[in-house]
């Protein structure tokens, strides 16, 4: 969700006119501008924003639970650049940037960091929500990777 809002917000923001869009959870969701005068805002905004928005909201709720979204939203953006690129779609972002003019490289390091940070940072949270129990209810703490209050 906070992906394709990216895009929208993304389009608004360099004067691009959406002419549709479906956010719909239980449908792949997507956004339509046309005309685009700025494609690769438009584009970009969408996968930095659909980390950043979860981050700062995690960032300002302080809770565990809401980091292992934050760190979810991570691994996908990332996860979904790299397999839109494999598949070659040409209405999936990966190719939309290409063709717009994103160097192949920042696409790389993107999928890197995102993917590389956020396989750590998501393993950290299933284990930490997905491990063993103690005898006293309580799940067994994971390791801390960074401060966070829970």
């Amino acid at each position: 969700m906070t992906h394709e809002f990216g895009h929208i917000v993304g389009g608004m923001a360099c004067g691009a006119t959406l002419t549709d869009f479906d956010l719909a959870p239980w449908r792949m969701p997507y956004s339509l501008h046309s005309p685009d005068p700025h494609p690769l805002v438009t584009l970009w905004a969408g996968p930095l924003l659909g980390v950043a928005v979860p981050f700062i909201g995690a960032a300002l709720v302080r809770k565990r639970w809401a980091w292992f979204i934050a760190d979810f939203c991570l691994i996908a953006n990332g996860g979904y650049l790299a397999l839109a690129w494999l598949s070659g779609d040409r209405f999936l972002d990966t190719p939309r940037l290409l063709a717009a003019g994103a160097h192949p490289g920042s696409i790389v390091v993107y999928c890197m960091v995102t993917i590389g940070v956020g396989y750590v940072w998501f393993r950290s949270d299933c284990i930490h929500f997905l491990g063993p129990q103690p005898s006293g209810g309580e799940p067994c703490r994971a390791p801390e990777r960074r401060q966070r209050v829970s």
